[in-house]
């Protein structure tokens, strides 16, 4: 396995050896923007270009979009491509050909506008002669979900009969015009992408016996490819296939990779695979690539919720949460978010870490009839309990607090207060608030930095038996009990 890093989460490169030719595969990740530019001209050529060298397999969408000038796209990157597991996107561009006459198979995993596998729209500039000509798409001959959509490209030869009925089982819809015909290549019946001897369209489907399902490697029923191929085949086995229907092992295509466990039959018990891989794509690996986390038996670019990331044996894994799994919240401060209100409470549901600070003002307790902001109800605030940190370089400050409530108990799952960009150096503060009577703070460990502030609360009782020089990590830090009005 050779990761290459060099942009970060948006390249991987995966090399996976074996004997097999279809096995040797430069995995790279493919893109998601649409329609929207990276840059200049120069900079959106660049960037295709080092992404895409060398690439076998797009692992995501292939989108080439608004590239204006006629750049030379002879590169590497787009000549070897012969798998993408997303869409293939070409818009609004004015070169006069795309040469991705390797491509097999679009898997269609992710769909562009939700319906097309292919789409290639509006490839020609407003004046001028020039614009893509054409479309090379010589080897094919699958896709496995999803349509095809090719409109208005005025400068188009597409000469095709029946267009795209032997590329997929299920597709959605297909849109296809032209302003320009003729005849294909004697040599290549009525079928091509182009005019020339290299441009015909390779067929399967309609030269398969019935029983083949539209995969062969000749027209006799014995000449059917492997049920697990995708695109064709040179042979009957499941390491002859051009493409792999499901997933690839080692040149092998599965139905699913090897499990994590497997049943014994001897002892009639699970255990754990010593051969077993992750699903990565449509690739079995045996690890996962670097910025991807494994969940169960596959590697996965993030944990869904109900599972938190940890490291084991160096390799970073999805576990079910032990408890409330982490959930960072945006805190309050901010000009359109000044306090805890009625308007925001339920923000904080399930929240662990607050990024920023707390206010409890009294516009937030009593309402806000100038935003039209009802009173916040005294049971909403229990969605407090399950915050462990106030992070980021903010304060709790309470100054105003419900009636019925006396003490601060909702937050008694609170761990830790950083703050380390104060209000005049404070950290916490609880005052004017007359039904407290005691502070119910009772998992608070650290104030990372800052002092303590705590006055005008006439019923406030157990304050002092609170050791807050241990709760202080910041060496200027003091605590301020019962000082008088204006102290701050």
């Amino acid at each position: 396995l050779h990761v290459d890093t060099r942009w970060g989460s948006a390249t991987v490169l995966l090399w996976i050896m074996c004997l097999s030719p279809m096995c040797v595969s430069v995995v790279c990740l493919g893109t998601q923007n649409g329609l929207s530019s990276t840059g200049s001209q120069e900079k959106q050529y660049s960037l295709l270009k080092d992404r895409y060298d060398g690439c076998e397999i797009i692992m995501g969408n292939l989108e080439i979009t608004q590239i204006e000038s006629n750049w030379d796209f002879s590169f590497l990157g787009v000549k070897t491509i012969r798998e993408v597991t997303g869409y293939v996107l070409i818009a609004m561009n004015h070169f006069e050909e795309l040469p991705l006459g390797q491509l097999r198979v679009i898997r269609g995993n992710n769909l562009y506008e939700r319906q097309f596998a292919l789409s290639v729209f509006f490839n020609y500039p407003k004046y001028g002669s020039n614009g893509l000509r054409h479309l090379v798409l010589t080897n094919l001959t699958e896709i496995l979900e999803g349509g095809v959509q090719i409109i208005s490209n005025k400068y188009l030869n597409t000469i095709l009969d029946n267009p795209f009925f032997f590329l997929s089982f299920s597709y959605i819809s297909l849109s296809l015009s032209h302003s320009l015909s003729g005849p294909c290549h004697p040599s290549c019946g009525d079928h091509c992408w182009g005019p020339n001897e290299d441009q015909c369209q390779t067929l399967t489907k309609t030269v398969c016996a019935p029983q083949c399902n539209g995969r062969c490697f000749g027209t006799s029923p014995r000449d059917c490819c492997h049920i697990e191929c995708a695109a064709g085949c040179k042979g009957p086995l499941d390491v002859d296939c051009f493409a792999c229907r499901h997933f690839n092992d080692s040149g092998s295509c599965v139905p699913q990779c090897p499990q994590t466990l497997i049943y014994n039959k001897q002892t009639f018990q699970m255990e754990t695979n010593p051969n077993a891989k992750y699903q990565y794509g449509s690739i079995c690996v045996s690890q996962c690539p670097t910025h991807f986390v494994v969940d169960g038996s596959s590697c996965v670019s993030a944990c869904p919720r109900d599972k938190t990331e940890v490291e084991r044996g160096g390799q970073k894994q999805c576990e079910p949460c032990s408890g409330l799994c982490p959930k960072v919240c945006e805190g309050t401060g901010a000009e359109h978010r000044q306090t805890v209100d009625s308007s925001n409470i339920d923000s904080f549901i399930n929240c662990t870490t607050i990024q920023g600070s707390l206010h409890f003002l009294v516009t937030g307790i009593l309402g806000d009839d100038f935003k039209n902001i009802p009173p916040l109800d005294a049971k909403k605030l229990e969605v407090f309990r399950t915050v462990r940190e106030i992070t980021g370089l903010y304060i709790l400050n309470i100054q105003s607090w419900p009636k019925e409530l006396s003490d601060l108990s909702v937050f008694s799952g609170l761990t830790t207060i950083q703050g380390r960009s104060l209000f005049k150096r404070f950290s916490l503060i609880v005052m004017r608030i007359p039904t407290l009577t005691s502070l119910g703070l009772r998992s608070l460990r650290e104030i990372s930095d800052g002092s303590v502030y705590i006055s005008q609360n006439p019923n406030l009782c157990y304050h002092h038996t609170v050791r807050w020089a241990q709760l202080f990590r910041g060496t200027r830090a003091r605590l301020c009990i019962n000082t008088p009005a204006g102290a701050l």
